[in-house]
């Protein structure tokens, strides 16, 4: 990136801005205190604070992130919800149990306190069902006019499992690539309200809590678990592509096999977007040894939010420029790519 280069929307849609962004920018001025090489960035750092102290210690996985949904409350949750969800699933997909987290508030004058309660409520009965308490926050309120309402930043520490032993360096060829259940719920969800769109049905957002699939996941088949993601922004197409730019392997799945949900479908091609590329808050991809796929799928399907879980595709073999190749329903192939930006600004 040039020195000439102004921030875009489309810098913060999980796709190819949002690397150049983190690669050209963030990590080279952090220097030494940059925790990671780009290749190995995942949604959670994963903390050996027995390397601190000189002793045995529990490893420890930690996240932060910052949500900026718009509108504020939309069909299947609110800003306090996807908080919550959103930072359990980062650690979730890291091997970590969830066990405390802060919550910064940037409020704007003028909102209406009858609206932040609901959120914060929304926000305080997930943090209990899924088992994480709200220890420390901040609050900070702005002139009207410069935020849309409410700005929730989060950060949270978790317990990595024993059992878990994932990273890109695991994933091997013939590993069977596992998706929770259908896409793009919640990015439509939020649009069609945002847009006073009726297309949508009964189209809700997905957003949920996965650290109970994750946890089955890794008690059950241990080190069969190769590797985890929640395809959050840039949607699958996105997590796919960075799975096979960092492994080296070609990616095949099958369009076919991919769930979906017929009003999710319907506002994707009335509104002309690629499910693929659509953000989801409460779905998991998983990539597993091929030994392991049946097992997977049945100990996901226990869960209500993955009842429809299933095998998508698998990894292939190394290659000088790996590729993620779709297999359509037409018996076409076709590459998907990493998403540019973002299609729908502002869902999380």
């Amino acid at each position: 990136m040039s020195g000439d280069d102004t921030i875009l929307l489309a810098h913060g849609g999980g796709g190819q801005l949002t690397a150049e962004l983190i690669e050209g920018v963030i990590l080279p001025a952090l220097g030494d205190a940059g925790g990671q090489e780009p290749a190995c960035l995942a949604d959670a750092a994963v903390l050996d604070p027995g390397a601190w102290c000189g002793g045995a210690a529990a490893r420890l996985a930690m996240t932060t992130d910052t949500y900026v949904v718009q509108p504020l409350e939309f069909p299947g949750g609110d800003i306090g919800t996807l908080a919550v969800c959103g930072t359990v699933n980062d650690l979730a997909v890291a091997g970590a149990t969830p066990r405390a987290m802060s919550m910064g508030l940037v409020l704007e004058e003028g909102l209406e306190i009858s609206l932040l309660r609901r959120v914060l409520e929304s926000a305080g009965r997930v943090a209990v069902e899924a088992g994480v308490r709200v220890v420390t926050g901040d609050t900070k309120v702005v002139e009207r006019g410069a935020l849309n309402g409410v700005m929730i930043n989060t950060a949270a520490v978790g317990e990595v499992s024993p059992r878990a032993d994932l990273g890109f360096g695991r994933i091997g060829a013939g590993d069977a690539v596992v998706l929770s259940g259908p896409l793009g719920e919640h990015g439509l969800a939020v649009m069609c309200r945002r847009k006073g769109l009726g297309l949508a049905g009964h189209l809700a957002s997905d957003c949920a809590a996965i650290h109970g699939l994750t946890a089955d996941l890794i008690e059950a088949l241990g080190s069969d678990v190769h590797f985890m993601r929640d395809p959050t922004r840039g949607g699958l197409a996105a997590t796919l592509v960075e799975i096979a730019a960092a492994t080296g392997r070609d990616i095949q799945v099958r369009q076919q096999a991919i769930p979906v949900a017929p009003a999710a479908l319907a506002a994707a091609e009335m509104l002309g977007l690629d499910l693929l590329t659509i953000a989801n808050e409460g779905k998991l991809v998983a990539v597993v040894s091929a030994e392991a796929a049946e097992n997977a799928v049945a100990i996901l399907a226990r869960h209500a939010i993955a009842r429809r879980a299933v095998v998508i595709g698998q990894a292939g073999a190394t290659a000088d420029v790996p590729i993620v190749e779709m297999l359509t329903a037409a018996g076409g192939r076709r590459v998907v790519q990493m998403p540019y930006g973002e299609d729908l600004p502002r869902i999380c």
